[in-house]
């Protein structure tokens, strides 16, 4: 950020002490970028070049104005001593020691000289008492000195540590001034090495030019800065104590403003004015005016205005009045509406300037708004089909329509990935799958999975469609093969099901999500039949509609902090297994995310689900059944163990459903841990039942990584049934809920 700043002369009681000098520094401050200011005298113009914000590093360099007034025939002089008006004689360098060739001073104000004072405050109002100017002066020199006797006692060559202090900043302190400082200081960079006193003088010479610049970052442009370096209070003097002590001054105030350009773009859409937020009487604070402009950036580029542009921030600024002058430059360009989708030859190849348009949420003489074209830009990176992408608007020709020039790099279409897991239970599960993501263009993915664990195998293939149709639906269908092997049931299925849905991804998780399908199985299950002493294997044909809709106001996808989750499944079914009959499954989730603090998130879950129709429990086959237990269920518990038991002492399942949860996640940067309690219940009949819920508690711990949290819960049963484990070990990706 380049910016002038020319201090022209300041005038005091007694003379006046005038300086033009070239100043060049750096600094980076996060987010936030000071603004350009000129300190002139009141009543001159002096064009000022804008501020540019690159990378955040804010070179701030000082030129001479390009041109001054011109000098009036009356003002004009010869006598440099009258012109400069320095307050200090011409040196000559041939006189004597009475004067000539020496520097000379001007008379001290009276009351400093009886003081014996031997330098003058460069910052005093036109209307101080001279009591005013002594207690400033005095003060400084008692600075000095103690400045002095601190050097003197620590310049011994020796490295000792040292401690930082910034006093006296008053209203200037805040946690961004302390983030700022700290963050950039050299002082607070080495302080936890020795160092000796020439290294510490030059890290407090480069400090105090920092804070100066954060002060005016802020709007303090009369900030005087002393530092100093003492022993410890109460040490024996091997930790030393480096002190800024900061006079503030007053914080200028901005006296007006100036939107030059902004009228060609108020014309058309008047409200853009009311997006620079930043009026008269406002202090002249940088990030304040710098995300005003940024606001009136967003705000044209939203209302039809593709090509605007808003120059960096000018304030020029009046020490004596203590305001400033804030002008923005706005280049608004032409008013556009959406045009043509347009892609180069390579990227054409990858999608078509169609499909593209059944992606985007604008059509053609839409206004233009770049949070759409940001939108599209998004929706193409979602795909997985592209490595990199850019979206950018660019001139119809017609003087009304801006086109949107669409450049990809196509990504590799092939992936191969793996699953790892281990529940209680469930025993190991391994599993990979091969996809090849524009198998079927544009978007028809082609995914082979294989499953082997130790309760479970299966392989299948899924083709998907993204987008089908229209933005967010997608198109899938399943074909699998699956061996199921629990302590409930053991199952042989065949499958197919097919639906359409809209549902949450990584990039973007929707409020609503839904989903509507067809399902059809053949399955040979073993289980406990009407009271039979022993297993009995049953052929069943099931066909089923499963719908589902979901709400979801949470703020994250695998690892929400805030907001809540509803969700219900409702599925139709028709079955045949020595006759046919008829029920339908219903189940609702709901969850809810409170945050205690910075650190801790209390998470709370609740599950009821029915079987519904007079089917009894032992006609519906055991995969269609409720189940209870296990890491997404009451941990502590096995996999399907809660509920009624078998001869064998096995879970049988049943018609009715109900499971709490409730957690506290604590998390230490990238880790944390869980302590959790859930409770449940399978109950036969169709309503379910409280008075055989039961309990299991644990801890979990959490490590938390760039793809989401990775979990392990360890959980124990409270009030366990026969036969159950007193220990639960449950690895997954993801919270639990």
């Amino acid at each position: 950020m380049k910016a002038w700043i020319v201090d022209r002369p300041r005038k005091h009681k007694q003379y006046m002490l005038g300086c033009s000098f070239l100043m060049s520094c750096s600094l980076s401050l996060g987010a936030a970028v000071p603004v350009a200011a000129v300190a002139q005298e009141r009543g001159a113009n002096i064009d000022t070049p804008a501020l540019s914000d690159t990378n955040n590093d804010i070179p701030v360099t000082t030129q001479p104005p390009a041109s001054l007034p011109p000098i009036a025939d009356e003002e004009f002089s010869l006598d440099l001593d009258e012109q400069m008006e320095m307050g200090l004689a011409w040196p000559d360098m041939n006189g004597e020691e009475s004067g000539e060739g020496v520097l000379v001073l001007p008379p001290l104000p009276e009351a400093d000289a009886e003081n014996g004072v031997e330098e003058l405050a460069d910052m005093v109002a036109d209307d101080a008492s001279s009591n005013e100017q002594n207690a400033v002066v005095e003060a400084d020199r008692k600075e000095a000195d103690v400045e002095q006797e601190a050097l003197a006692f620590a310049d011994d060559g020796s490295k000792r540590r040292y401690k930082v202090e910034v006093n006296g900043l008053g209203e200037a302190d805040s946690a961004l001034f302390r983030d700022r400082f700290k963050s950039l200081s050299l002082l607070e960079e080495g302080r936890g090495k020795p160092a000796n006193i020439a290294q510490i003088n030059r890290r407090m010479r480069l400090d105090a030019d920092l804070i100066d610049r954060i002060l005016r970052a802020s709007g303090y442009y009369d900030a005087r800065i002393r530092q100093s370096v003492q022993p410890s209070e109460g040490s024996s003097g091997d930790r030393l104590r480096v002190i800024f002590t900061i006079r503030p001054g007053a914080r200028y105030a901005v006296s007006r403003v100036s939107l030059p350009g902004l009228a060609h773009a108020t014309d058309r859409v008047p409200s853009v004015r009311t997006a620079f937020s930043v009026a008269a009487g406002d202090p002249v604070d940088a990030d304040a005016i710098m995300a005003a402009r940024q606001k009136l950036a967003i705000a044209l580029g939203e209302n039809g205005f593709p090509f605007a542009k808003v120059e960096e921030p000018l304030v020029i600024v009046d020490h004596e009045t203590q305001q400033g002058d804030l002008e923005v430059v706005v280049r608004a360009g032409g008013f556009r509406k959406f045009g043509e989708i347009v892609l180069d030859a390579e990227s054409a190849k990858v999608f078509s300037a169609k499909h593209l348009g059944r992606i985007a949420r604008f059509d053609t003489d839409d206004m233009y708004q770049a949070s759409d074209v940001e939108d599209l830009r998004r929706a193409i990176v979602a795909t997985g089909l592209v490595s990199s992408t850019s979206v950018e608007p660019t001139e119809a020709g017609d003087g009304e329509h801006s086109d949107i020039a669409v450049s990809l790099t196509p990504a590799p279409m092939r992936t191969i990935s793996g699953e790892v897991g281990y529940g209680t239970g469930e025993g190991y599960r391994v599993e990979a799958s091969w996809q090849h993501r524009n198998f079927f263009p544009p978007e028809g993915a082609l995914t082979v999975t294989g499953l082997l664990g130790t309760k479970e195998q299966a392989v299948g293939a899924t083709y998907r469609r993204n987008n089908f149709l229209r933005r967010d639906n997608v198109l899938s269908a399943n074909v699998s093969a699956r061996h199921q092997d629990y302590d409930a049931y053991e199952a042989r299925t065949l499958s197919f099901s097919a639906n359409i849905e809209r549902q949450s991804n990584i990039i973007y998780q929707k409020k609503w999500a839904w989903s509507a399908g067809v399902e059809a199985l053949a399955s040979r299950e073993r289980d406990f039949f009407n009271g039979a002493l022993l297993e009995t294997d049953r052929d069943y044909l099931i066909a089923a509609v499963p719908l589902s809709v979901t709400y979801d106001a949470s703020d994250d996808l695998l690892d929400p902090k805030t907001g809540f989750r509803l969700g219900g499944r409702f599925s139709p079914e028709a079955a045949w297994q020595g006759g046919a009959y008829t029920y339908a499954r219903a189940q609702i989730d709901g969850s809810a995310y409170v945050p205690v603090g910075d650190k801790v998130v209390l998470a709370s879950r609740v599950r009821v689900g029915s079987i519904l129709g007079g089917v009894d429990v032992d006609r519906i086959a055991p995969t269609r059944r409720f189940y209870a237990g296990g890491g997404a269920s009451v941990r502590g518990y096995a996999y399907q163990s809660i509920g009624p038991r078998d001869p064998n002492n096995d879970s049988v399942g049943g018609k009715s459903l109900i499971e709490f949860s409730l957690e506290a996640r604590v998390r230490f940067g990238n880790f944390g841990v869980v302590p959790f309690i859930d409770a449940g219940n399978i109950s036969t009949g169709f309503l379910p039942k409280l008075n055989d819920v039961r309990y299991g508690a644990g801890l979990g711990l959490r490590y938390y990584s760039t793809f989401g949290p990775i979990r392990i819960d360890v959980g124990t049963p409270l009030n366990r049934q026969p036969g159950d484990s007193r220990i639960g070990v449950y690895v997954s990706l993801g919270q639990a809920f």
